[in-house]
């Protein structure tokens, strides 16, 4: 990250307002293609085609969300069924003799965009979680004798409350960070693999295959994804029925590793994940699946019958899953609240010395003017056209500020335990959490949406009481995974955009439709299972896992703290000053020094996820490692491509198994293994 990102940022910006500069570089020599202005990348087939994805990829979500619990990105599948429907409408088309529009890369980001805020609100809607944990299956599940566990704290799903809901709280997390793109995309640079991939795979299908290197990158592509498909499509063959068949349960490691969630899983998506982070992101990963699964838990578990109770199950908040979860939010607090007020004062520092970087221009041209790589100036145009239409931070924040009012206002008319000034707190501390997820979904991929949302639903429960503590919880764990998870996947989006040149008004415009779609196509597809099938059913196949994970803390958190297992407020304290100790030093050290320090964000997923997708990665970190000793040049100029197609190949197969699952057909084989019996 360092100084010399940010001093390019600083000399470049100013030169943005330059349009002579702009029009330049899209006419330039070398045939570099022209960009069309953002309104020309929002078109009427673009959003048609969103729409029709955004339905098929909300039920998606929804099987997934009530059988599983867990959702892949399906920002690559969305890109490529994007390209593939225009494509296939335009060629139709011109087979008919009409003239049509070109579809520019642009054009596809947009629809891409569009997509994934619609069918994003399928899993922050929390209609695998905290919406269906209010209704009365779920209490009925937990038990009327449960302590906490009242009739009256009951609202069933309907329809018309849904939908209103949904539009009262989505769009309050696309405003929150509008003012921080900059900073993540360009002087932070994170990756942001998901994202990455999808404008890796949009390229490829929109570059001019004329220039030899894109050639063969996207050469390159087509292959890894063709393999990653094909071993994604193999897989399934094994994954028989239930939790523990299949290559994903694979004990590479022996079954007492496995048994602590050590094992090489042969996910194309997190090997890939590896190839594109950066090495000191993979390897914090691993330490923090060492730190938490090789001695934290284990540690922990010894102490079961004393620190809490040994008979818990494997979710309950009151035993080790509380420990998981807990401490794995006061690691991602540390770090994320750490950059943010390092992002904070420094941004002051800017703003205070802005008189001083206009006397430094001169500087800036002659570096600018010794830059002849192409690469180099790619990277600068990249830079113009995603700074060029932006959003005024000061629109930003007063809508912000608006829909936060109308919000505060309303919501007390869905659930009326939960107070206004309880939902005006949590607007005033949402940014600072949306600040963290997009962070850390950035460093790792890993969207933790539903973490920062207990962390709502617990506090909130916790200062109501028993008195509606309970549904008060869950509407404000709603409100929250609604911030921070649009406001993740805008930033996902913006890295899409900003290295397809696709403006980021477009983006961000695309965003706003995509997540109107969503609040009313997210409720009505949730609605269709809801009434075909019995959600929540122990015996059925839409169990709806979380459902009571999420009633069960929204109880504990009325309870309070008191009611953590033994130690662990203590634990968590000490591992959010371990975070804030640990970034300190990445700042004071030299470089060749904090280049070596972990990242606690990075630490901090695996404790609460488990140590196979840091395998994974590191398998990954160790190909890329091996391949720049023998040819960095080759690793530059590929590795982003093997990424992305091992990427793509994987997220593309979610769609035909979601399919598949959906009609109900299942793998016909389970590889299971297990310790030999002796005879």
């Amino acid at each position: 990250m360092g100084t010399e990102s940010k001093s390019i940022v600083e000399i470049s910006e100013p030169l943005l307002n330059d349009s002579h500069k702009i029009s330049t570089l899209r006419s330039d020599d070398s045939g570099t293609e022209s960009i069309p202005e953002w309104k020309d990348q929002i078109t009427i087939r673009g959003l048609v085609v969103s729409a029709l994805l955004g339905c098929l990829f909300c039920i998606i979500t929804h099987k997934l969300n009530l059988t599983v619990g867990i959702i892949p990105s399906l920002n690559v599948a969305a890109g490529l069924l994007g390209f593939f429907l225009v494509k296939s409408w335009t060629g139709f088309l011109s087979k008919l003799g009409f003239s049509v529009k070109p579809f520019t890369r642009q054009e596809n980001t947009v629809i891409q965009t569009c997509v994934v805020a619609c069918y994003g609100l399928a899993f922050s809607g929390g209609f695998g979680s905290y919406m269906i944990a209010m209704d009365e299956k779920t209490y009925e599940l937990i038990g009327a004798d449960y302590p906490g566990n009242r009739a009256e704290d009951i609202k069933n799903p309907g329809l018309g409350w849904m939908i209103g809901f949904m539009f009262i709280v989505s769009f309050l997390g696309l405003f929150s960070l509008v003012p921080l793109r900059k900073v993540m995309v360009i002087d932070y640079k994170l990756t942001y693999p998901s994202g990455t991939a999808t404008a890796m795979l949009i390229n490829s299908f929109h570059t001019n295959t004329g220039a030899e290197l894109a050639g063969k990158q996207v050469s390159c592509l087509g292959k890894y994804l063709s393999i990653s498909l094909l071993w994604s499509c193999f897989k399934w063959f094994f994954s028989g029925v239930g939790d523990q068949c299949g290559f994903d349960n694979f004990p590479t490691l022996g079954l007492t590793l496995f048994k602590n969630t050590f094992y090489f899983d042969f996910s194309p998506t997190y090997v890939g994940c590896g190839l594109i982070c950066p090495h000191i992101v993979n390897c914090s990963v691993l330490l923090g699946a060492i730190i938490s699964w090789g001695f934290l838990w284990p540690f922990i578990s010894a102490h079961a019958g004393d620190w809490y109770p040994a008979d818990l199950g494997s979710n309950d908040f009151k035993g080790l899953y509380g420990y998981k979860v807990f401490i794995a939010i006061s690691l991602i607090l540390g770090d994320g609240l750490y950059n943010l007020i390092r992002i904070i004062a420094i941004t002051t520092k800017e703003i205070c010395n802005k008189n001083t970087k206009e006397t430094n221009l001169p500087v800036v041209t002659e570096v600018l003017d010794s830059e002849s790589s192409k690469l180099e100036l790619e990277q600068r145009r990249r830079d113009e056209v995603f700074l060029k239409d932006r959003i005024p931070s000061w629109v930003a924040a007063s809508v912000y500020v608006g829909l936060a009012a109308i919000s505060t206002a309303t919501i007390p008319m869905f659930f009326p335990p939960l107070k206004w000034y309880l939902i005006l707190c949590s607007y005033i501390i949402a940014p600072a959490l949306a600040f963290c997820n997009s962070y850390g979904t950035g460093l790792t991929d890993w969207n933790l949406t539903s973490t920062y949302g207990k962390i709502g639903l617990f506090i909130i429960a916790s200062l109501v009481g028993s008195n509606g503590g309970v549904v008060a919880g869950l509407a404000a764990c709603g409100v929250m995974m609604s911030i921070v998870s649009t406001a993740a996947d805008l930033m996902q989006d913006f890295k899409t955009g900003y290295l397809t040149f696709s403006s980021a008004r477009s983006m961000f415009v695309s965003q706003l439709v995509g997540t109107a779609m969503g609040c009313v196509i997210a409720p009505l597809t949730f609605w269709l299972f809801w009434n075909a099938f019995d959600i929540g059913s122990p015996d059925g196949p839409y169990k709806a896992p979380y459902a009571v994970i999420f009633r069960e803390m929204a109880i504990l958190g009325i309870q309070g703290f008191s009611e953590l297992p033994k130690h662990c407020l203590a634990i968590c304290c000490g591992f959010f000053v371990a975070a804030l100790v640990i970034n300190l030093l990445r700042d004071v050290t030299p470089a060749n020094v904090s280049q070596y320090i972990p990242i606690p964000m990075a630490m901090a997923i695996p404790f609460y996820i488990g140590a196979y997708f840091a395998i994974d990665m590191f398998v990954g970190t160790v190909i890329l490692f091996v391949w720049e000793r023998i040819n960095r040049k080759d690793a530059e100029d590929y590795a982003g491509a093997v990424a992305s197609g091992l990427i793509c190949g994987d997220g593309i197969w979610t769609v035909p198994s979601a399919v598949l699952s959906i009609f109900r057909i299942n793998p016909p084989i389970c590889m299971y293994f297990g310790p030999s019996s002796s005879s």
